[in-house]
């Protein structure tokens, strides 16, 4: 029920993160006077659209799913870099109906440094979006005084008192990370579970540094249909007294926690790859909407004025935006052909080259990404569909 609640509100977040990113794109592109034939929210059939002064139809679509930029002369050229023999094909069906010269306006007869920016916008956009967003944040909320601070232990004995750690110790940096906030702490410590970390703080004003492995232990509930495991100290972290920031500190701010998320991700990620993570913790669609329905759901629980209460929630579905907009910038650069990365790294290549990637080359690793794509998108979905239980479901029908 939580999942078809979350739909409405899903669905709006992700199509605000993906024009974003679409505006990035069509931003810098017309920096670059790139001929732009169509900006389109949303996918599908056209509900309502409007021609500026320069050409570009803006469009309203049917499908709530994101948007797209369309550029110029895309019916002639593929989407991929085009080859010597499709550029020269371009230029002449440009010349003759335009006349010469004017393939100059078109993408893809722009440098390839300015191509590479176009397409680097678009992901750098959805970023900048998630450092706004959290510095909005960090301007309602403040920021404690004492970032970082141990305020007490959960556990007697547990990790945390076992390592070294004393209540008032105020944490400044786990394994090279500078901590900002109790947020941090919980963030890096629990990518690190069963791994020695090194601590640096301040007690008693004197710098102090430890080397503590955090416990992997069973974050889950026990009718979780998939278990979740995390590192932990058995440690309560406080950050103190709020204070009111100024604009330039939350911007700072939301800056490092945009960092932070990204380089918590990749730390993610490696450890899949060295064995240490199987990877169950990756989501996809079902399970941010899933995310986005319990939250509504919570949120809607709570005996308080009403105006609170949508008020709590547009807070928190605006924290939500801002990681979701950066797992979205995340993916689109991944080296991967027809991601905003595989973009790149073929751009890359036509600069050390002067020349496109053969065409042939181009094509098969099209393929290769996309049936990357997809099977990332499936195990992502397999993982949504465990943790919702989904597939105990359809086992025990035939079992």
């Amino acid at each position: 029920m939580t999942i078809l609640l979350g739909i409405p509100t899903f669905l709006l977040l992700i199509s605000l993160i993906v024009t974003i990113h679409e505006l990035g794109h069509f931003s810098v592109a017309r920096l670059f006077k790139t001929k732009i034939e169509r900006f389109s929210v949303g996918f599908g059939p056209i509900l309502w659209s409007r021609r500026d002064k320069n050409g570009v139809l803006w469009c309203l679509s049917a499908l709530p799913l994101g948007g797209y930029v369309k550029f110029a002369g895309d019916e002639h050229v593929s989407s991929m870099s085009p080859d010597e023999k499709e550029l020269q094909e371009a230029r002449l069906a440009i010349a003759q109906r335009e006349g010469a010269g004017a393939e100059k306006a078109y993408f893809h007869f722009k440098p390839v440094w300015q191509r590479f920016l176009i397409v680097l916008a678009g992901p750098m956009a959805n970023f900048a979006l998630s450092i706004v967003i959290f510095a909005v944040v960090f301007m309602i909320v403040g920021k404690g005084m004492s970032p970082g601070t141990v305020m007490g232990f959960s556990e007697a004995n547990g990790p945390g008192v076992r390592g070294g750690l004393k209540v008032n110790d105020r944490i400044v940096r786990i394994d090279g990370r500078a901590i900002k906030s109790s947020e941090d702490v919980i963030m890096l410590i629990t990518m690190r579970g069963d791994e020695p970390t090194r601590i640096d703080l301040v007690r008693d004003g004197q710098p102090v540094s430890l080397v503590i492995t955090p416990e992997r232990r069973l974050i889950s509930k026990p009718t979780d249909p998939v278990p979740t495991y995390a590192g932990r100290l058995a440690v309560q972290i406080g950050d103190g007294k709020p204070r009111a920031l100024w604009p330039h500190e939350a911007l700072w701010l939301g800056t490092q926690k945009t960092w932070n998320v990204l380089d918590t991700t990749l730390t993610y990620i490696g450890r899949i790859f060295t064995g240490k993570e199987n990877g169950d913790q990756l989501s996809g669609i079902i399970g941010m909407t899933k995310a986005t329905g319990d939250m509504t759901a919570a949120a809607a629980s709570v005996k308080a004025d009403p105006a609170l209460v949508v008020a709590n929630w547009a807070f928190t579905m605006l924290q939500f935006a801002g990681f979701i907009s950066i797992g979205i910038g995340f993916v689109n650069l991944l080296p991967i052909p027809v991601l905003d990365g595989g973009h790149l790294v073929f751009y890359t290549y036509e600069a050390i080259a002067r020349k496109p990637l053969n065409a042939t080359i181009q094509g098969l690793g099209y393929r290769f990404g996309l049936v990357a794509l997809l099977g990332l998108m499936l195990f992502a979905t397999w993982n949504d569909l465990n943790r919702t239980g989904f597939n105990r479901f359809i086992v025990g029908l035939f079992s």
